[in-house]
């Protein structure tokens, strides 16, 4: 599911900027940087390949491995998501998480 979500964006280029990505010419690559704590979502080229982008007249050439970085997921502790609310003027009301507290939805109201 994360995969198609990920090559979505590719797709999107074609349609509406006259792109001409092969999508199966990119494969899906999720690791987490713990460093910064977050998962950082790539499209990896299967292949050295030149792409075109019609409405914005570019060719973008990839070297086979070479990544496009789609989207980085950052990863909060508890205290973190507090602090970050009310640093931007918001109040966490509520938390759920799943059983392990690895994973958290929260509910943030405009202070």
């Amino acid at each position: 599911m994360t995969a198609a979500f990920n090559k979505n964006l590719l797709l999107r280029i074609n349609r509406e900027l006259g792109g001409h990505f092969d999508l199966s010419a990119f494969a899906h690559h999720a690791s987490y940087n713990a460093a910064e704590g977050r998962i950082e979502m790539h499209l990896r080229s299967i292949k050295s390949q030149r792409v075109t982008v019609d409405v914005l007249g570019l060719e973008i050439d990839f070297e086979r491995g070479e990544t496009i970085h789609t989207e980085s997921s950052y990863k909060y502790a508890a205290l973190q998501i507090k602090e970050l609310a009310e640093a931007t003027g918001f109040e966490l009301k509520r938390t759920w998480s799943d059983r392990t507290d690895s994973f958290t939805s929260n509910l943030f109201i405009a202070v």
